[in-house]
């Protein structure tokens, strides 16, 4: 019927590295365009590009700092098994694709922590607003 099967292609892809490479071959071009064109588009102090595989795929020349959101193994894997219903041998497959967390906070400029409740995140993104406004020359802005 035209729809996606998630956990299909998620297990095609974390079991097949050439699946994988292929997939991503074809998605990340157009997104990674796609993406550039609005960045371009925007008349922002700043913007924030979600890179999900920022490392994985070399993309750090794209930005002027890298903001990593972080929190414990533990916690993503819980989040993840409790909001996709994954088992933990899925879960740690897909990690293992990835770039460690070490590495992934080795090369943050900046960094939230996000193992705590919602709440928590909010004077760490106000925090950083002020930071970036502040790097663009921006003062007494929120």
């Amino acid at each position: 019927d035209g729809s996606l099967d998630r956990g299909r292609l998620r297990g095609r892809v974390f079991s097949d590295p050439a699946a994988r490479a292929r997939l991503e071959s074809i998605l990340h071009p157009p997104i990674r365009e796609l993406m550039l064109e609005r960045a371009a588009a925007l008349q922002a102090p700043y913007v924030i590009l979600v890179i999900p595989l920022l490392f994985e795929t070399g993309q750090q020349a794209l930005v002027h700092r890298i903001l990593v959101v972080d929190c414990p193994e533990a916690t993503q894997i819980e989040r993840v098994r409790r909001r996709s219903g994954l088992s933990e041998p899925e879960i740690a497959r897909i990690m293992a694709s990835q770039v460690p967390r070490a590495e992934r906070l080795a090369g943050a400029d900046d960094v939230i922590h996000n193992q705590g409740e919602p709440e928590a995140l909010r004077p760490q993104v106000e925090d950083l607003h002020r930071h970036y406004l502040a790097r663009a020359g921006i003062t007494g802005e929120s």
